[in-house]
């Protein structure tokens, strides 16, 4: 849309023509009706290309619905969007800016209901668990009849049912857990077992090996006890060639 690069002021009386330019006119209803079409669509012109040059320099939504004296319209949107798109944003923004108060009211009106019954109901759920804790306990038994005994009866037996299915839940997870255990301990000894022999053979090996040793000999396991008469029972070196052996062992008098 291309607009005219100059407005200028008009008026409709002929003694008014002296007052064009940058004076002050007076602002009223133009008798003539040339002029006044005249006036109308040089001020549409200037009112159009100030709304395009509003929306493209600051990014602005503006729509512009301009009716003649004939009824003819003269409307402007800028490209982002449309007349009636503006005007439906127009609305809902009136509409909520006027209800806002009410709604902040009604809202609040409707939190305090839900908050009232929400509390009546707490007080019942609680009063009913400590009327029910204490039937439980055999307390306050005069006040129920047949029928609430027996669904009281029915109550207390599915609850030892429950605890005795936990219960046995629970130790024979214990004593699967202990089966594994011992299955690892035994496992553990007989590997410390094995560990122990082959370290043994090692030493007697080493042993044998020594310079002055004979690899016909063992060495004996130290002295376990003594006796009374300070005697001292003495293993020697005990040959492992049968050829070697001796019927008797040697004992020693501790002086």
């Amino acid at each position: 849309m291309e607009f005219s690069s100059q407005i200028t002021r008009e008026e409709g009386s002929p003694s008014s023509q002296r007052k064009l330019g940058r004076g002050k006119i007076e602002i009223k209803r133009i008798e003539n009706t040339t002029n006044r079409q005249v006036t109308f669509c040089k001020r549409r012109n200037g009112l159009l290309k100030k709304a395009y040059e509003l929306s493209v320099l600051c990014d602005a939504e503006v729509a512009l619905i301009v009716f003649s004296s004939r009824g003819r319209l003269y409307e402007y949107a800028n490209h982002s969007c449309s007349v009636k798109g503006t005007i439906d944003r127009y609305k809902k923004a009136s509409s909520d800016n006027s209800g806002a108060s009410s709604a902040a009211e009604a809202n609040a009106q409707y939190y305090q209901q839900e908050a009232a019954k929400l509390r009546n109901q707490i007080r019942t759920v609680t009063e009913n668990n400590r009327l029910l804790s204490r039937h439980l306990m055999g307390e306050g038994l005069s006040s129920l009849n047949m029928k609430d005994l027996k669904s009281l009866e029915n109550k207390l037996e599915r609850g030892i049912s429950r605890i005795r299915s936990k219960k046995n839940e629970l130790l024979f997870a214990e004593i699967e857990f202990m089966q594994k255990r011992e299955v690892e301990l035994h496992n553990n000894n007989q590997f410390l077992r094995a560990k122990q022999i082959a370290e043994n053979e090692r030493a007697q090996q080493s042993m044998s090996l020594m310079p002055g040793g004979s690899s016909e000999y063992e060495l004996a396991p130290p002295p376990q006890s003594f006796d009374s008469r300070n005697y001292f029972q003495v293993n020697a070196l005990q040959p492992n060639n049968t050829h070697y052996s001796r019927p008797d062992q040697t004992t020693l008098q501790l002086n």
